[in-house]
């Protein structure tokens, strides 16, 4: 094992009932634990919910390959309007309700269309629409004065056809815009229109196509900001690019056991629409490999993809691998090249399944049975590339209770795949989730409670993990790295009701307490990957014309850009402060993070033992007017980072109410 130090950090008491103003901090420079890895601050992307289509993707028409049929009865929220209680997220707010059926209304004559399969451009089946008739979709958000480029593909029946787009902000004379199109020949052929708003709507804006002459198959469209990054919101995108996360797992989750990976690739309007075969909705496979990559180029991070192993196969795996990293004369390398990527993309890590222990998933199975497959598919992978760093699918708690060998033995599916698969993977995968989840009834706690909730559950992964590995005989002394690649609050109340779960000044601090924990396990923890970045239980939350970070959000910023690389150790006494310290990598400096949950201002005191600190340094912090404080999509940001100058910190250190803050103090 690595050299662990115990950093001393807060108890799981309740306030004091008389509030202490100094606290002194004691830290020893010479006694230090082994370095922060970058992963630690790192980011996890799935197709559920909004957080791909409607959050990071910028295509704003729902269901626009027609996966659901278009039908006379409109109504594609069925029942759907509130957020399901046992699933939270799936429905991120009542702005994006869950699409049950066809987004599209009709317009005109409903015996103007119908649902042919012969010819259809993609998918089962297409519209077809005479003249007369339209369909329009509705709950549009637009911004004044942004042009919206987008496209259809048309095939006209018997000539030639007239179509006419529009688009709509308001019911008001001049609060729309149309454009003419006319389509000739025998196959379907893609043409383009652009609009420019002259009013600013959340959610009242539509689009429809009306058949003015002749009669069409409608294959597909699309509408986009023309602001939009290779596909991209702009305003997702520069939030992610302030988060600055070193690395991105995609694409999931649960919904990587019913993903084929082959249906994301190749020209996007031709790939086909798909059940989410997790969660809720239709999968546009509109986002996939390359655009997983080309969204990890644009932010500069590592990506991380997780393999298929519910109903996936071996052979698969490898062929994705062949995708991304393998070279031309494979066929998955060909393939890539054929869509316009002749160099490999060389991704090195490699999720190999997800939550395979737990029965929801799609092709959930027994433990002895599992690590034969993880074997199987891992040396598949492996024979693609052999550089490739492989996670395996862990849970040091769960026993497989339909494994009846294993529940004699007592094996819990994170030891029986240290035994039988230690050689086929480079990680072991833990997750978590704490707060109000699905999975519990318990109401709000007192905010030292909900700090200490987030610290125990990291806490208890890694003791548990020193504990099993040393007795394993497999790992002949070897340390097997854990890498948390999923973990946040999950609440099942959605606080606000606007945003699905939205987090507010606690929850922030609960993300801070999380870090440092993390920062005091550095001898058995590598990495871990915050769930789910964007909408859902995300730290950046969107509308369709605004997004914002979260509070979760902003202290993984804070910490990521401010905090040091080299744990010291640190002692003090108090009951809910949780106190962390660093040097930066140079060396040059101290950072010291406090986070204060309490109401009331404290003087941190510094006990410096083998170093002394400069006249001047610098404080950032977050906090709020309560611990209720959040922000939200398209308002005045509450909840903010503060840069403060510090003189004579030797004096003393001031830690505000309700806050985290990090102190940067060079070293003399």
């Amino acid at each position: 094992m690595k050299k662990q130090i115990l950093l001393l950090g807060a108890l799981p008491f309740a306030l004091s009932a008389q509030p202490v103003t100094d606290v002194t901090v004691r830290i020893d420079a010479e006694e230090r634990a082994d370095a922060i890895n970058p992963m630690i601050y790192g980011q996890f992307i799935e197709h559920m919910g909004r957080c791909i289509y409607g959050g990071i993707w910028a295509e704003m028409l729902e269901d626009r390959k027609f996966y659901h049929p278009i039908t006379e009865d409109y109504n594609p929220y069925g029942d759907q309007t509130l957020a399901d209680p046992d699933f939270p997220g799936v429905i991120d707010s009542t702005e994006f309700p869950v699409i049950s059926a066809s987004p599209w209304e009709i317009i005109g004559e409903p015996s103007g269309l119908s649902m042919v399969t012969e010819d259809s451009f993609v998918g089962k089946h297409t519209p077809r629409i005479v003249s007369g008739t339209g369909v329009r979709q509705n709950d549009l958000g637009l911004k004044e004065g942004l042009d919206y480029p987008g496209y259809l593909w048309v095939k006209p029946l018997g000539g030639t056809a007239e179509v006419e787009v529009s688009l709509n902000w308001g019911n008001a004379e001049g609060e729309s815009s149309s454009q003419k199109l006319t389509f000739s020949g025998k196959k379907y052929a893609k043409k383009t229109f652009s609009f420019t708003p002259r009013k600013t709507t959340s959610q009242g804006a539509s689009l429809s196509v009306r058949v003015l002459r002749g009669s069409i198959q409608l294959g597909t469209l699309s509408l986009m900001p023309g602001d939009n990054i290779d596909g991209m919101r702009s305003d997702t995108i520069e939030l992610l690019k302030e988060l600055d996360s070193p690395l991105y797992r995609w694409p999931g989750g649960n919904f990587v056991s019913g993903y084929d990976w082959r249906d994301g690739i190749g020209d996007r309007d031709r790939r086909p629409p798909r059940v989410n075969p997790a969660w809720t909705g239709v999968e546009h496979n509109d986002f996939g490999t390359d655009e997983f990559l080309a969204f990890c180029r644009l932010l500069g991070t590592e990506p991380m993809i997780a393999a298929n192993t519910g109903f996936g196969d071996a052979y698969s795996a490898a062929q994705w691998v062949e995708y991304t990293n393998g070279d031309t004369s494979t066929i998955g390398g060909g393939w890539r090249a054929d869509n316009g990527h002749k160099k490999p993309y060389g991704v090195k890590y490699w999720c190999v399944g997800n939550e395979m222990w737990g029965n929801w998933q799609l092709g959930h199975m027994q433990l002895h049975h599992y690590s034969l497959k993880h074997n199987r598919v891992a040396e598949a992978m492996l024979g693609a590339d052999s550089d490739l760093i492989l996670i395996a699918s862990g849970d040091l708690e769960r026993v497989n209770e339909t494994d009846l060998a294993q529940v004699r033995r007592g094996v819990t599916w994170t030891e029986g795949m240290l035994m039988d698969s230690h050689e086929y993977m480079d990680y072991i995968s833990e997750h978590f989730y704490t707060g109000r989840t699905p999975w519990s009834d318990v109401g709000r706690v007192d905010i030292a409670t909900h700090l200490e909730n987030m610290r125990s559950n990291i806490r208890r992964k890694a003791e548990g993990h020193r504990e099993l590995q040393p007795k394993l005989e497999e790992l002949n002394g070897k340390t097997m790295p854990i890498a948390m690649t999923e973990w946040n609050y999950w609440h099942r109340t959605y606080k606000y009701g606007e945003l699905g779960c939205v987090y507010d000044v606690a929850d922030g601090l609960g993300i801070a307490a999380g870090l440092h924990e993390y920062f005091r396990h550095t001898d058995i923890i590598d990495m871990a990957l915050y769930a789910q970045t964007v909408n859902v239980i995300g730290a950046i939350k969107t509308t369709r014309i605004a997004a914002e970070m979260d509070t979760t959000g902003i202290a993984l910023k804070m910490y990521r850009r401010h905090f040091g690389t080299q744990p010291v150790n640190v002692e003090f006494e108090h009951e809910v402060l949780d106190v962390s310290a660093a040097l930066t990598d140079d060396g040059k400096a101290l950072t010291l993070s406090v986070i204060n949950p309490t109401e009331s201002e404290l003087t941190i005191d510094l006990d410096l033992s083998g170093m002394a600190v400069g006249d001047a340094g610098k404080r950032w912090h977050f906090s709020g007017p309560d611990e209720f404080a959040h922000n939200t999509p398209g308002k005045e940001r509450v909840v903010e980072i503060v840069e403060t100058q510090i003189n004579n910190p030797g004096n003393g250190l001031n830690s505000p109410a309700l806050s985290a803050s990090i102190y940067v103090l060079p070293l003399k």
